[in-house]
Formats: C-alpha cells, sequence, structure tokens
C-alpha cells in the first residue's frame, strides 16, 4: 500500500509497510495490533493441547458445521490514524457453508466469523485489552479467551465499537456456555 508519487508517506503507510516487508523467523508471529509491531515466539505445548480440546468440542458439539484455522490472519479496522490492525487469533471458527479460508490472500477480513479464540502465551495483557479491543472493532460476534494465569476462560460477546459489551467468566473446569451458532456448553474439566 504506497501512496500516490504526489502524497507523501504518513506513519502509518511506513508501519504498515515495515510490517508486511517483516521476515519473522519460522514459527514466529508477527502482528500489527493497535499501530504496535508484536511478535510472539511459537507456542508451548499446553498452548496448543488448550486449542485442540476447545476445537474437537465445536466440531463435535456445535449446531452449526464449523471451519477452523489456526493459521489465518484477520484484517481489522483500528482506532485513530493507525494503519489496519493486522491480528493472527490462536483460533478462528466460521460456518463451513461461507468457505471464509479459500485462497492464497495470508489476511483475510473478519466478515463471517463467528468466533475467534485465544490462549494467553508470553504477552497475555495483549490477549485480554488489545487484542479483545481489535476484535470488537471488527464486529467479530463471539471471542473466547482461556487465561492461564488466572485459570478461566472469558465469553466475550455483543460487540460495540472498541469493546464487547457482555463477558462471562467460568473458572477452568467449569463449564461456559456458548450462544448459537455453536449452542453448547464447552467443557473445561480436562483444562486442569
Amino acid at each position: 500500500m504506497t501512496a500516490m508519487a504526489h502524497e507523501p508517506l504518513t506513519q502509518a503507510d511506513v508501519l504498515l509497510e515495515g510490517f508486511l516487508a517483516l521476515d519473522t523467523p519460522e514459527g514466529f508471529r508477527a502482528e500489527l495490533i493497535e499501530g504496535e509491531i508484536v511478535v510472539t515466539p511459537p507456542p508451548d505445548g499446553d498452548h496448543e493441547d488448550y486449542i485442540n480440546l476447545i476445537v474437537k468440542q465445536v466440531i463435535r458439539k456445535s449446531r452449526t458445521d464449523m471451519d477452523f484455522s489456526g493459521n489465518k490472519g484477520l484484517k481489522l479496522e483500528s482506532g485513530g490514524a493507525c494503519p489496519k490492525d493486522h491480528v493472527i487469533p490462536d483460533g478462528t471458527f466460521a460456518p463451513t457453508r461461507l468457505r471464509l479460508y479459500r485462497g492464497a490472500e495470508a489476511w483475510m477480513p473478519c466478515d463471517g466469523v463467528a468466533m475467534v479464540l485465544e490462549v494467553t502465551s508470553t504477552k497475555p495483557q495483549a490477549d485480554r485489552e488489545a487484542k479483545r479491543r481489535c476484535y470488537a472493532r471488527g464486529g467479530i460476534p463471539l471471542y473466547l479467551l482461556v487465561d492461564r494465569e488466572t485459570s478461566a476462560v472469558t465469553l466475550f460477546s455483543d460487540p460495540e465499537r472498541d469493546d464487547y459489551r457482555d463477558h462471562h467468566t467460568r473458572p477452568l473446569g467449569k463449564p461456559l456456555s456458548l450462544p448459537a451458532p455453536f449452542a453448547f456448553d464447552l467443557d473445561t474439566a480436562d483444562f486442569l
């Protein structure tokens, strides 16, 4: 995204170009979150185990046939003069009929995404706050956060502007109700 020859590049343009040109080491993730480039190392095994436990339940129990991606980045509107946020959730769920994950693009719009999933790791504050705001601005209906530091799982819903108006938190080990299109209780007993 280069400005036309007669238009000077803005700071946001330069930041976005620099971000898109990054060559991160294998396994690392680079994201542009609220005007800041965030690079995270590969996840540990427990992080991946939580994701696996959730994906299995969603596929098996959802009322709607869901597709899952753990690699597709989302291009989301940002606040203020920042370039668009480029966030890679730990997991993205979308109805299979939409076939959102097709194509060669690494970054997709969030239209049609039913829920995003994050499991806290090296930068838990980003998952709790900055990413939550990004997903709300993108209009993603549900954000599921597994917070390993607090041993809790939270479902954020009803996005409006920069945040979600509703959230339900349960300690790990207790079930958490997921609304339609999922419509089942997420069992977190195996998360302990």
